[in-house]
């Protein structure tokens, strides 16, 4: 069953949820997360204390919402646009990613945040 989650990025908040994957329950075990942002592109990422390889949900298409747990840098990446390897509208990761969630709200909000420095991932109330 999915699990409802707060994405809080400066004054912007997103509910989201995490799936029913073994990746996602491994990040549900260590919430609250908070983290030092990065940006690639339209995309955030942010290293978390979970270490999975990659699974049966591994992929290089993602559509904006999208969250994934990048297993290289033992990262989540929020995905709301182009990426620098898109040629469209499109997010590219990096490399594959390991599906485990998706923003429920408008992720395009995100873009409003582009420069904050702190994200914190929480369960939902």
């Amino acid at each position: 069953m999915p699990v409802q989650i707060k994405i809080v990025i400066a004054d912007v908040v997103l509910e989201a949820q995490l799936f029913d994957t073994e990746c996602a329950k491994a990040i549900v075990q260590v919430l609250p997360i908070e983290a030092r942002l990065h940006e690639w592109g339209d995309e955030f990422y942010f290293e978390i204390p979970v270490k999975m390889p990659p699974d049966e949900t591994a992929t290089i298409k993602v559509e904006v919402g999208d969250i994934g747990y990048w297993p290289p840098g033992r990262a989540l990446a929020i995905f709301f646009g182009p990426t620098p390897m898109s040629r469209d509208q499109a997010p590219v990761p990096a490399s594959e990613v390991n599906l485990v969630g998706k923003i429920t709200d408008d992720a395009v909000l995100l873009r409003k945040t582009k420069g904050a420095a702190r994200i914190r991932i929480e369960r939902a109330q």
